[in-house]
């Protein structure tokens, strides 16, 4: 997208909590990070047209039957990652005590180890830790559907323009099928 657009692509790895604050300060410019649409965000931050659907999903270990969707959650001990839409979902689960980490890799462990009982997180990054640990599973039912987008700060309709005629374009081009086949493909 950068290339397209004109402009030169920098990354800049951080904590998800820091993302819309960063945006914020001016320190980044755009947040495409699998970030959900959601009305808090919306108050403080822009968002592109939607590219992509997404689901919270709930991880537990391998051989636990008991927890196979958002209903069985009700007080349990839930590992999260800070400021993700798993964050505020889980938030929302009765009697549960919630364990809230810097990356999800960390609440993976935990799971492992037996602190949590199960993990929320993005299907994308909760289907490769599933994929690379075999002592873990994802539970049969989503807790979530949800709308990725990418985050401008508030007013800047210029890159929000630019953004959105990009993704239109790559979507009309084929490129964007392109690249969902090779990142997102289940």
């Amino acid at each position: 997208m950068a290339k397209k657009m004109g402009k030169t692509l920098k990354i800049a790895d951080m904590t998800f909590d820091g993302l819309i604050p960063a945006l914020q300060s001016g320190k980044i410019d755009m947040i495409v990070a699998g970030m959900s649409v959601t009305e808090d965000r919306k108050k403080n931050i822009d968002f592109s047209n939607g590219y992509y659907t997404a689901s919270q999903v709930i991880i537990v270990k391998a051989e636990n039957s008991e927890i196979t969707g958002p209903a069985q959650l009700v007080g349990k001990k839930i590992g999260v990652q800070l400021g993700t839409t798993g964050d505020v979902e889980a938030a929302k689960i009765a009697n549960a005590t919630i364990s809230k980490y810097n990356a999800g890799f960390a609440a993976i462990m935990d799971l492992k180890n037996g602190k949590v009982d199960a993990v929320i997180l993005d299907y994308e990054p909760a289907n490769n830790f599933v994929k690379q640990n075999s002592d873990i599973k994802i539970a049969a039912n989503d807790l979530t559907k949800e709308e990725y987008a990418i985050g401008i700060a508030k007013g800047n309709a210029e890159l929000l323009k630019a953004v959105n005629d990009t993704l239109a374009e790559m979507k009309a081009n084929g490129e964007y099928d392109t690249l969902v086949k090779k990142y997102f493909a289940k």
